[in-house]
């Protein structure tokens, strides 16, 4: 599994833990649905850090809570 994979199952696992949709989501972080979607469907693989950030500002967590999980402390590293 790659990082953008991970922070895609992140977003999804905490929207569905809050059922809210990806729109919601947008409208709380102040983000337009297509950035979300943009990171969800694979088209940006790389996220802007602050643009996690203002997801998670939506969300009411912290980048460390968006971070802390299994998934992410799994990953392989990139630089080999």
């Amino acid at each position: 599994m790659n990082t953008a994979t991970a922070v895609r199952n992140r977003i999804l696992q905490l929207c569905g833990e809050r059922g809210i949709s990806i729109n919601k989501l947008a409208t709380l972080s102040a983000l337009p649905p297509s950035s979300i979607k943009n990171i969800l469907y694979g088209k940006s693989q790389n996220p802007k850090l602050e643009t996690i950030k203002l997801i998670c500002d939506g969300l009411s967590i912290t980048l460390g809570q968006f971070f802390s999980t299994d998934e992410f402390d799994s990953l392989e590293p990139s630089i080999k």
